[in-house]
Order: C-alpha cells, then structure tokens, then sequence
C-alpha cells in the first residue's frame, strides 16, 4: 500500500517555479505509488489569524482567551472550526508531510505560518510531555522545500544572510522537531528568478529524482530529548556535556556548547 504524502503549499501563482516544484512532487510521487494531498492554501484562502473563530461555542474565559489552552480544550470536546478538523484530518492520515514556500524574510509566508499556528494545535500536535524525540509524530516524516531570492554563497557563514543552518533552527527544531516529526533535509532552490530557464530545469530534475527515494532517506540528527535533564530545568545532562568535551564542533546548531557549528546540521543528513 502506497505512503500517504500531504504537501502543504504557499504560492500566489500557478506559473511560479514552487507551483512547478509542487507539480512535480505530486507527478512524482504519485509515479512512486503515494497518495498525494495538497493543501493549496492560498486557493484555500486559508485563514491566517490564529483567533477565537477557531473555537466554536463558548470559550472557557473569554475575558483572558489564551488561544493555546482553549483549542486545546476545543480539539478534546471536537470543537475546532472546520477548516482546522480538515486539516488535521490530512495530517493524521500523512506519512511524509511537504512544506513548498517561497522564504520570506528568513521564513516561511504568513498564510503558512497561520497553518502551523492553527493546524498544529496543541493536545493534538504536541503536550509538554510529548515533544521532540518523544513527540506525537514521532512516526511520521516532515520537510522543507522552498526557493530562496539570494544565492547559495549569500547564505554560508561568510555571507550576508549568514549561515543557512542557522536559518534553518527555529522552523526545523523548533517547530518539525518539536512535534516529533522525523525531518528529513531540506530541498532549497537557491534563487531560481536569477538563473538561466535551462539551470530551473536542472533543478526541477534534481528534484523528481530525489523524490524516487525521498521516503527511504535518513533523517536530520537533532538532541534525543533525553539527553536533557527534567530537574535542573531541561539543560544537557553532565554525561552529555562530557561525551562532547573532545569532539571539535558542538552537538547541533542549536546546541553548539560554545564550540563552532557543526557544519551544514541542519542542511544534510549525518552530520
């Protein structure tokens, strides 16, 4: 039986190349035997706002409304709004999850990020307890595939955007990660409305052959959540800090012990 694939899609245009990117994931992964699914949300015009129409009937206090708490509560009594039901409905169902973007000031669009506001609701996507490698998802695959307006070299750590790994942290950790997914490296097409039509080409077939063995790829390695230590406020237990006292980068990006990074972390699997 055929993986259950969901791309979570951000592109104002049909003649952009993340639409081409999207087209080809869908082509190619359908070829693989996948169930594709994709979540055009600005044809969706998904809501982006994460408001109290999210909740219906009353909410718990409405004079203080705490979004995180009330969804909560909403997501156990099924009182989420319809469009976030649908899509937890995908995401449930999914495998692999895609994210196809356009970055935007060093993330990801707004309509994108009112998705993972909304549709990673807490209860469902996550609890204090299950999080990271402990985490809901923790037997289901997520990634980034975006484009990106500055050029590879812009974004190393000599470049004027700075490191992309680093970028890369607070969406990859702290969102994917976070929830327990299994992240596999991302798919950055480094500014394709400044090269030649033939090189966007190039690109669009790298692509389609990694998707021939996108689902049997290793892994990102993030910090398992174990290796920090629940009584003395979530820092690296001792004999973590220890095993990593040679070693001559830090441990991940995020967690670098005051040592350089470990190159491209977050960027490529096993290392």
């Amino acid at each position: 039986m055929g993986k259950n694939v969901l791309i979570v899609y951000a592109h104002q245009s049909a003649g952009s190349f993340n639409a081409a990117a999207k087209d080809a994931s869908v082509e190619q992964l359908t070829a693989e035997g996948c169930n594709v699914v994709v979540s055009d949300l600005y044809a969706m015009k998904f809501k982006a706002a994460a408001t109290e129409e999210d909740v219906t009937g009353e909410v718990k206090d409405s004079k203080h409304f705490k979004y995180g708490e009330e969804t909560m509560v909403a997501w156990k009594e099924s009182r989420l709004s319809a469009d976030i039901v649908e899509e937890h409905k995908k995401v449930t169902e999914a495998d692999l999850i895609i994210f196809q973007f356009p970055m935007y000031w060093f993330s990801v669009p707004a309509i994108m990020k009112g998705w993972i506001d909304r549709v990673l609701t807490q209860g469902f996507a996550f609890t204090s307890e299950k999080r990271y490698s402990q985490g809901l998802f923790k037997e289901k695959r997520a990634m980034l595939s975006f484009t990106t307006g500055s050029n590879e070299a812009m974004f190393s750590s000599n470049g004027i955007n700075g490191d992309m790994n680093v970028t890369l942290w607070p969406l990859q950790n702290g969102i994917l990660y976070y929830c327990g997914f299994q992240v596999l490296a991302p798919q950055i097409f480094w500014a394709p409305p400044h090269i030649p039509s033939d090189a966007r080409d190039t690109m669009l077939e790298g692509w389609r052959q990694r998707l021939k063995g996108l689902l049997s790829e290793t892994p990102l390695t993030f910090a398992p959540a174990d290796s920090f230590d629940t009584g003395s406020g979530f820092q690296l237990k001792k004999e973590v800090k220890e095993q990593q006292a040679k070693a001559p980068f830090g441990l991940t990006v995020g967690h670098h012990l005051g040592k350089p990074l470990p190159p491209n972390n977050q960027i490529k699997a096993g290392v």
